[in-house]
């Protein structure tokens, strides 16, 4: 892999992340577009997940600062029991990802990589035009048990093509959460996976340009290119949300889930 795919790449990884559109599935069809093949998708893709957890906490500084503030305090809080749903809504994650690994990054150089990513990008599309139809009453806060299934639906989106940050706002939003109040949970629960999943494979050794069979300059050029790129579309993200004009994104999703199907099939 050249620095310029591993920029396209990283660019794709940033601007997909946050915008409900999947961007494991994207980066699948930029690879193929591109022709490039990896020995180990997933490791490579983690880094670039990696570069776009970091844009997330630039952005959400104050807000991690106060959260950890509150966690660590004495006394049972609402900062404390907002960390602690999050942790819950690791769990599914966290199962996936150590019971399904090897399979799933299997899966992402199958010969039939793009009709998956086209059926998952349909019902991400179908997920996004849920919420534009049915609004259900708003609660005050998140609740535990809405909590645990944004987690689910997260463990879910470990599926390349169906979008992480889709599923988990469109859930949300179907329990009757709030728009920015689950835009910024979304954003937030995704850190310690990503970052866990980093270090593990650090301590692995599995970043080495012999294991992933990228170059360690093309991989810091997609890394930087995903930072980037990531964190301004998260503070794009969070106001599309906030506007409630996911129904574009259904869109978009159901026509490039259709052309992926077309397009893998041939």
């Amino acid at each position: 892999m050249s620095i310029w795919e591993a920029i396209v790449l990283g660019v794709v990884q940033g601007l997909t992340e946050f915008l409900p559109v999947s961007s494991s599935g994207h980066l699948q069809i930029a690879k193929e577009i591109l022709g490039v093949t990896i020995p180990d998708n997933l490791s490579f893709d983690v880094t670039l997940h990696a570069a776009t957890v970091l844009s997330t906490i630039v952005v959400f500084w104050s807000e991690i600062v106060r959260l950890a503030r509150g966690f660590f305090s004495t006394r049972y809080n609402d900062d404390m029991a907002y960390v602690l749903k999050i942790l819950l809504s690791m769990i599914p994650i966290g199962i996936i990802g150590f019971a399904f690994k090897d399979q799933l990054n299997e899966m992402l150089s199958s010969s039939y990589i793009l009709i998956i990513v086209g059926a998952m990008l349909l019902l991400t599309a179908c997920l996004l035009g849920l919420t534009h139809f049915y609004k259900p009453r708003q609660k005050d806060k998140i609740s535990y048990r809405d909590a645990f299934v944004i987690g689910l639906a997260q463990a879910c989106a470990a599926m390349p093509g169906l979008s992480r940050s889709g599923t988990t706002i469109a859930t949300g939003l179907l329990l009757g959460n709030q728009k920015a109040a689950v835009a910024q949970f979304s954003f937030l629960m995704v850190l310690l996976p990503i970052i866990g999943e980093t270090v593990l494979q650090l301590l692995g050794g599995e970043f080495a340009a012999t294991e992933t069979g990228v170059g360690i300059g093309a991989l810091l050029a997609g890394f930087v290119a995903s930072f980037v790129v990531g964190y301004l579309a998260c503070r794009f993200m969070i106001g599309v949300v906030k506007r409630g004009k996911l129904i574009w994104f259904a869109a978009y999703c159901l026509v490039m889930g259709a052309a992926c199907i077309v397009y893998g099939s041939l």
